[in-house]
């Protein structure tokens, strides 16, 4: 039975969704085809339809975790420094911390990345070179110099990898708070909620 592209593009989106979850619960040297086909409701036998091998599979895993993520920075005001406000507010939550299972993959793959296959390096790079141009979009419309995006993408995920890391509940609250406030102080955002 022949399928429309339709079929074969939403199948292939599951697959990512479900190989995108178990990058970020298990890392992406324990991912499994078989699991992930699983998840997505698929066979073993069907994964070659889709991906050439597993290192194909990680690197699009990695490309949907980025395109998940992204949406966020999208989602938040139109206005440069209050989606700025917003998504740095977002980023070091709370909410973002305990979500271990789905937000910015950065925080997750970090450690990773230079273990991973060419294939998976090259998605993660793109991965981060496009949150940065989004960050620095924004930042330049502020009247900020793009090359501070770098720096601020670096300080949102060590202190989200660092707050994760924490065991005591109030000391993970206070590295989120203290990022919160130095970068809100930095790029001039302190009065905006």
């Amino acid at each position: 039975m022949r399928y429309a592209a339709e079929h074969k593009e939403e199948t292939r989106r599951r697959v990512l969704r479900a190989a995108a979850d178990a990058v970020r619960a298990e890392g992406p040297h324990k991912v499994g085809v078989a699991e992930v086909m699983a998840k997505a409701g698929l066979t073993h036998g069907g994964f070659y339809a889709h991906f050439a091998s597993k290192d194909d599979l990680i690197a699009a895993a990695i490309g949907e975790m980025f395109r998940q993520s992204s949406k966020r920075l999208a989602a938040e005001s139109e206005d440069p420094a209050r989606g700025l406000a917003g998504y740095i507010d977002f980023y070091l939550s709370a909410e973002h911390r305990d979500a271990r299972g789905q937000g910015c993959p950065l925080p997750y793959l970090s450690g990773d990345a230079p273990r991973m296959g060419a294939p998976a390096q090259a998605a993660f790079a793109a991965g981060v070179t496009g949150l940065a141009d989004k960050l620095a979009d924004r930042l330049t419309a502020m009247g900020r110099p793009a090359a501070e995006a770098t720096s601020l993408l670096a300080e949102l995920v060590g202190a989200l990898a660092l707050a994760r890391a924490e065991p005591d509940r109030d000391r993970s609250d206070a590295i989120l708070a203290a990022s919160r406030q130095s970068l809100r102080r930095r790029f001039n955002l302190e009065t905006l909620s």
